[in-house]
């Protein structure tokens, strides 16, 4: 049988299929929240920036033909922040510096409109700088009027990077409850498929096969196809087994009475039969005997595998049935010059008294057929609180512990050739039997002989 591939649970699978499509969701927002947060962040800090431009350039006026300048305190004082970002200004007529830093980048006067404000990048003094710039018009004034202020961009960082953290902790609990809240989600999404493995898990339980129809609830659309194709293969097994079982028992049934009518004949042939042919009769007699019991045995596996609905358990006394096995195998024991003994109390069990009477029976019969000769086999009733129990011990050559699974098995016969004719049927009806009454049949540990013991399960009150 070819390895089984492991594979991920379907909750997993369903998590996961889930979770795959919200983190990508969660990635693609926080990209898309990055670039709106340093949009917002750039355009909030220009505007302030703008205001301090437009306070400094109101202020630039001509007298007497002269351009004059009075900074505003105000100007600068709406760039102060938690960051301490330097501040850098200058103004310009033309190519002369009117006041501020002279070095600050100053931009193309033709590529600015006048009095409208322009905003840029530039490094200064080795540091990022955020620079607003505007060009004036003076009456009286031919060269044109630059005025400029810049800032350092570290208020701006330290503002962008609380937004992203407020952005990456928002999205991490969204897709962490997302992930808490998905798991009893998916619980309840697939309690219908729990149902329907229970209903096909019971099944186990049984001692015989149950091929009616799984009975799982309600079942949502996607499973009822499942549910329906499977009680459609369950409808094809019961069909098919139950052929089978109807075959053998109808063939045991037709066979044993044309084997009846063979024995009585051979019984009269043998009395007017001379020493060559009453020898040849006692082999067909062998024979004939040997294939009734087969299909005895026959027979009865079909009865303790025939399908359908168990009757219900009655209370059965396993030292009575015991009893009267014994009674019935007596002749066969002293044939083989064995002994049988019964020990132990009456002890009530719930089953059924014929296939109790069955399973001792094919277990009595093994231990006389395959002992010693002047050979005991012991029949014990054991009465414990974890349940009741019924042992059947031989002394003879006994099984050893690595053929003992394979006795159970149909048609398995151990040992050489040499031993007692069988047809490899007993245990495995004694197996099946037991399994309809919920009770375990397992081999004892004994050093000389065979010991099996039969266990029924304590009763329920």
């Amino acid at each position: 049988m070819p390895a089984e591939t492991r594979t991920p649970a379907l909750r997993t699978r369903l998590l996961v299929a889930v979770l795959g499509p919200l983190l990508a969701a969660a990635i693609l927002i926080g990209v898309v929240g990055a670039t709106l947060i340093a949009d917002v962040v750039r355009r909030t800090n220009d505007r302030v920036l703008g205001g301090a431009l437009g306070a400094i350039a109101e202020t630039v006026q001509v007298e007497r033909g002269e351009v004059t300048l009075d900074l505003p305190s105000a100007a600068f004082g709406m760039l102060e922040n938690t960051e301490r970002d330097n501040v850098y200004y200058r103004v310009a007529v033309g190519p002369d510096l009117l006041t501020g830093y002279a070095d600050l980048p100053a931009p193309d006067p033709a590529t600015l409109d006048i009095d409208v404000p322009r905003y840029r990048f530039a490094r200064y003094r080795d540091q990022a700088i955020r620079i607003a710039e505007v060009r004036r018009a003076l009456p009286r004034i031919d060269k044109p009027v630059i005025v400029q202020i810049a800032e350092t961009l570290d208020n701006r960082r330290a503002l962008n990077r609380r937004l992203l953290l407020a952005l990456l902790i928002g999205e991490v609990i969204l897709v962490g409850a997302a992930a808490l809240l998905l798991r009893p989600a998916l619980g309840w999404s697939l309690r219908p498929l729990a149902r329907l493995r229970g209903a096909v898990e019971i099944r186990d339980r049984t001692a015989r096969p149950d091929f009616s129809a799984l009975d799982a609830g309600p079942l949502p659309s996607e499973l009822r196809p499942l549910a329906h194709a499977f009680d459609r293969l369950l409808a094809q097994l019961d069909i098919a087994t139950s052929g089978v079982r109807r075959f053998t028992a109808d063939a045991s049934h037709q066979m044993r009475t044309p084997l009846s009518v063979l024995k009585v004949q051979v019984a009269l042939a043998r009395r007017g039969a001379g020493h060559e042919r009453a020898e040849a009769l006692d082999e067909i007699a062998d024979a004939v005997g040997r294939l009734e019991r087969l299909v005895t045995q026959l027979l009865a596996l079909a009865r303790a595998e025939e399908a359908g609905v168990s009757a219900p358990l009655e209370a059965v006394d396993l030292r009575e049935v015991a009893a009267a096995v014994i009674t019935r195998q007596f002749v066969q024991a002293v044939e083989a010059g064995i002994e049988l003994t019964l020990e132990g109390a009456p002890c009530v069990v719930p089953g059924h008294r014929t296939l109790i009477f069955e399973i001792l029976s094919n277990l009595i019969d093994n231990g006389i057929r395959y002992n010693r000769p002047g050979g005991t086999v012991a029949v014990t009733i054991i009465a414990d609180p974890s349940g009741n129990a019924v042992s059947v011990a031989d002394d003879g050559p006994g099984i050893p512990p690595i053929d003992r699974e394979t006795a159970f098995e149909r048609f398995v016969r151990l040992g050489s050739g040499s031993g007692p004719e069988g047809s490899g049927l007993g245990l495995a009806i004694v197996r099946s039997a037991a399994a309809r009454l919920n009770a375990s049949v397992a081999f004892g540990t004994v050093e000389k002989g065979t010991t099996i013991i039969l266990h029924f399960p304590q009763s329920k009150a």
